[in-house]
């Protein structure tokens, strides 16, 4: 292999799939080569190196050279790494300029009646899924803090009171100041003193205590209709977190919420 096994796992990390990145690092050692050539020195299929020779040039790592047979050169390292980035730029400037057209045309409306025609022939009990990263376990968080009419009830822990603070503290205090009741049940503990202090002004706030009931872990129950609950240990990494939603009223109302009420009543007062 050209590159070492960490050039090839960054490379692997800006959105090179292998033989892309077999195929550049054998250009940037050759400068000047033939298809041919780069199937060779990289160890990858003829018939596949045409295309991620073809790929490559459309992001702007490699440029093709007019001739018989047809060449590819290298771009020096920093260079193409440049142009990629304003390429990546350009096209994620393009896609969100494409996404506000569309959330502000009439088509919107129709993906809308789409949407509510699938859900006519569904039960709540089938919206259900796991969900699995902390940035996709964020962005549900949102949605359904969003839809929140009546209630938000959360356990959590001293890493999920600041998760709520750091991400979600504004949407909070617009929901409060909606009149919509929100009530954490927390483990508490000093790296949280900053979250706590903030939170406690727009929601009670009450500490788990072992010794009454030892529960560690999260949920989040809003308007007693849907739920999100932890499937992993809180140490867990980001990229691990895995947990499940669903908009089951039976596991929110019957189930979660009677469990929230048994820790709410078994914890103690925070005062703002």
């Amino acid at each position: 292999m050209l590159g070492s096994p960490q050039l090839m796992d960054t490379l692997k990390g800006i959105g090179l799939n292998l033989y892309e990145r077999k195929l550049w690092v054998a250009l940037l050692a050759k400068g000047v080569a033939t298809a041919g050539e780069l199937s060779t020195m990289a160890n990858v299929p003829r018939s596949r190196t045409y295309d991620v020779l073809q790929t490559l040039a459309e992001k702007g790592f490699v440029v093709l050279q007019s001739s018989k047979p047809l060449k590819y050169v290298a771009i020096p390292p920093a260079e193409a790494l440049e142009r990629v980035k304003n390429k990546m730029k350009m096209d994620y400037e393009s896609k969100i300029e494409r996404i506000e057209r569309l959330k502000n045309s009439p088509l919107l409306n129709e993906l809308e009646n789409i949407h509510k025609q699938g859900l006519e022939l569904v039960s709540p009990e089938e919206i259900s899924g796991s969900l699995k990263g902390k940035y996709t376990v964020l962005q549900q968080m949102d949605s359904m803090f969003k839809s929140a009419k009546n209630s938000i009830h959360i356990v959590t822990t001293p890493v999920g009171l600041n998760e709520l603070y750091e991400n979600h503290y504004n949407m909070l205090k617009n929901l409060k100041q909606k009149g919509i009741e929100i009530k954490i049940a927390a483990r508490i503990d000093d790296s949280c003193r900053e979250a706590l202090n903030a939170l406690s002004s727009i929601a009670e706030i009450r500490k788990i205590v072992d010794e009454k009931i030892p529960v560690f872990g999260k949920f989040y129950i809003v308007d007693s209709q849907q739920t999100m609950l932890s499937l992993t240990h809180p140490d867990t990494s980001d990229v691990q977190h895995m947990m499940f939603w669903t908009k089951s009223e039976h596991t929110s109302k019957d189930i979660l919420l009677p469990f929230f009420k048994l820790v709410w009543e078994h914890s103690v007062p925070i005062k703002a």
